[in-house]
């Protein structure tokens, strides 16, 4: 049996609730109220529980949901940016997701059963984009050739390590630009 298309509306709700319910859970923790979110998206309850059988499949998918903008987001960027741009938007997108991971972790931790499970579930797409973009500046020469992507995707998770300050974002989104140059050939 092949599964139906979501109509446009139905869609439009699950997108609403995902953007709702990553507020709540970074407001008030995995105790953020079903009903609140699904008012706050402007569905009714039913149409929440449709869409997130449970609270841990909401969280869950507020999670994915940020892993697949990055992956979607790495085949816009190769087909519209020149190679280097499109790394470098892309590694700037990283550091938004990382602040949202950052912003849902507590909720993810504290329910669902194995929170690595999901982290690892979405690792693939994650690397998966970088490596795509880096193989594509590499082959234009405009980041050595010696560069691996897992260690690009290393140093920006380690630019992100520097959450603990209130500016962390603004912060890592110079220390991007420190990577970009580094990853430039040497000539």
């Amino acid at each position: 049996m092949t599964k139906r298309k979501q109509r446009s509306d139905a869609q439009q709700n699950r997108e609403r609730i995902l953007v709702v319910a990553k507020e709540a859970f970074a407001k008030s923790g995995a105790n953020a109220s079903l009903d609140d979110i699904a008012k706050q998206s402007g569905v009714g309850p039913g149409t929440l529980y449709r869409h997130f059988p449970s609270r841990e499949d909401l969280l869950k998918a507020v999670y994915q949901a940020a892993a697949e903008k990055l992956a979607t987001a790495a085949m816009e960027f190769a087909e519209t940016l020149p190679p280097i741009d499109a790394v470098r938007a892309w590694m700037m997108l990283f550091v938004d997701y990382i602040a949202d991971k950052q912003i849902i972790a507590p909720a993810l931790n504290a329910l669902v059963d194995d929170p690595h499970k999901l982290y690892e579930a979405s690792y693939g797409q994650i690397w998966e984009a970088v490596r795509s973009l880096v193989k594509r500046a590499v082959k234009s020469g405009d980041i050595r050739e010696d560069l691996d992507a897992i260690d690009l995707l290393r140093a920006l998770v380690g630019v992100a390590s520097v959450g603990a300050s209130s500016d962390w974002q603004q912060s890592a989104r110079k220390l991007v630009d420190i990577l970009i140059l580094g990853s430039r050939p040497v000539t």
